[in-house]
């Protein structure tokens, strides 16, 4: 007996290691578990939002305008942000008194919140500006909370609106 309760433990410890294994290579290429920690899209994602990150899509295609995205932040930011991409590569993309015009024609953007729209913000005029190669436009949905292309700038102070494809981790999806 005490020989089929070593055999027994010793293949519980090879499926337990198996499935650690297992799980840590999906964790680290396939997907992940994040939680929204601003206000910066609501409504459509209030904080505390769960939400798995697929890091396999980008692989196959690139970020498309409306998709949601992670990304490290651009201009030596330490943080991860989520963000919607508004323009792609090659797009020009300008903001009018926090009106989004893609490609010379306003948009209509029904997630959009402004929650000082009597305000005159840094970022709610903006371009135009042709989007580079290798690089992505995105705003928050909760446009005068968020901290996106609209105000970013280089260390010079120079407007530095894009994001580099390099630093996309993925596309946010199945929100609970």
């Amino acid at each position: 007996m005490a020989e089929s309760e070593g055999v027994s433990l010793w293949r519980f410890l090879q499926l337990a290691v198996l499935a650690v294994c297992v799980f840590g290579a999906l964790h680290l290429f396939v997907f992940e578990s994040i939680v929204i920690p601003t206000a910066s899209m609501e409504p459509k994602l209030p904080v505390g939002t769960h939400c798995f990150l697929d890091k396999v899509t980008y692989r196959l295609r690139a970020p498309a305008r409306g998709d949601i995205i992670v990304f490290k932040a651009p201009a030596g930011a330490p943080e991860e942000l989520v963000k919607r991409v508004i323009a792609v590569p090659g797009d020009t993309v300008e903001l009018r008194d926090k009106k989004v015009v893609l490609n010379g024609v306003e948009q209509r953007e029904r997630y959009v919140r402004h929650s000082r729209a009597e305000e005159k913000l840094v970022g709610d005029n903006l371009g135009p500006l042709e989007v580079p190669k290798g690089c992505y436009f995105v705003l928050g949905d909760n446009r005068d909370e968020s901290n996106d292309s609209s105000v970013w700038k280089d260390s010079s102070g120079a407007p530095a609106p894009c994001v580099p494809a390099d630093n996309v981790r993925g596309i946010v999806r199945g929100f609970f």
